[in-house]
């Protein structure tokens, strides 16, 4: 997908941040632009910086004003993108891949058949579809841990529903706009509830309360409920994480 030559942009936020942003919409180049440039951030180790994150397409910077100016700060993420093409950088190391169970349909989640018929599917389709192949975390946000999963095929690309569900489960499993979003928490929602699993994505009282990191990748495994009900013992619900080499 072409970027518009005004891309990437680098926005001041009040007196202490700055957004670097590398497309007006989600694509996949301008995520993974995101996050290396972003990982090139940690690395530069800019002694005034005190936090780094990311959105779907930009990266954050948040610096200590009585550590270096504004200007001196915008200086170095100037020179810092003229490196190199950020949409063509390699994604980060040390990023996982994530296979986690989940029962799709049933009671458990009512609206995969619904959803199959948005896409042009049928729900055995729609399973196939979801399952076949990893999607990554763009981005974390919106609840505590809560990951925005993607780009799906095009065939996802449907919209959210016009009314709420008041509210789904933790470990929900819901689909739009060719995205896959996973609960951590009971929450409203317009994304329609494809899957369910039991998979603990945030755990608040230790020192990386949220399980999954921006980049990282999820594989969806179709299994029965009565898997899924043995594994909620399981601190993970189950999931399983290996190193991406």
């Amino acid at each position: 997908m072409a970027i518009a030559s005004e891309w990437p942009r680098i926005s001041a936020l009040g007196t202490d941040g700055f957004l670097v942003t590398f497309a007006d919409r989600l694509n996949e180049p301008a995520n993974r632009a995101a996050l290396a440039f972003r990982h090139a951030l940690d690395r530069e180790g800019w002694s005034a910086v005190e936090e780094t994150s990311t959105s779907l397409v930009s990266a954050y910077l948040r610096f200590d004003p009585r550590g270096s100016s504004h200007a001196e700060i915008r200086e170095n993420l100037a020179h810092l993108l003229s490196r190199e093409n950020w949409l063509d950088a390699p994604l980060p190391q040390g990023r996982r891949l994530w296979r986690v169970p989940a029962v799709f349909g049933t009671e458990m989640a009512p609206q995969l058949e619904e959803a199959a018929q948005a896409a042009g599917l049928t729900p055995k389709e729609a399973i196939a579809s979801l399952t076949r192949s990893p999607v990554r975390v763009q981005t974390i946000g919106f609840a505590p841990g809560q990951p925005y999963l993607g780009e799906l095929p095009p065939a996802w690309d449907i919209p959210r529903q016009s009314k709420l569900t008041s509210q789904v489960p933790a470990g929900a499993l819901a689909v739009a706009i060719r995205q896959l979003v996973l609960f951590p928490v009971p929450a409203p929602t317009g994304w329609r509830h494809v899957a369910q699993t039991c998979f603990q994505l945030f755990h608040p009282d230790t020192d990386e309360p949220f399980v999954l990191r921006p980049g990282d990748e999820l594989q969806v495994e179709s299994v029965g409920a009565e898997t899924l009900e043995r594994m909620k013992a399981d601190p993970n619900g189950g999931a399983r994480a290996e190193a991406i080499r």
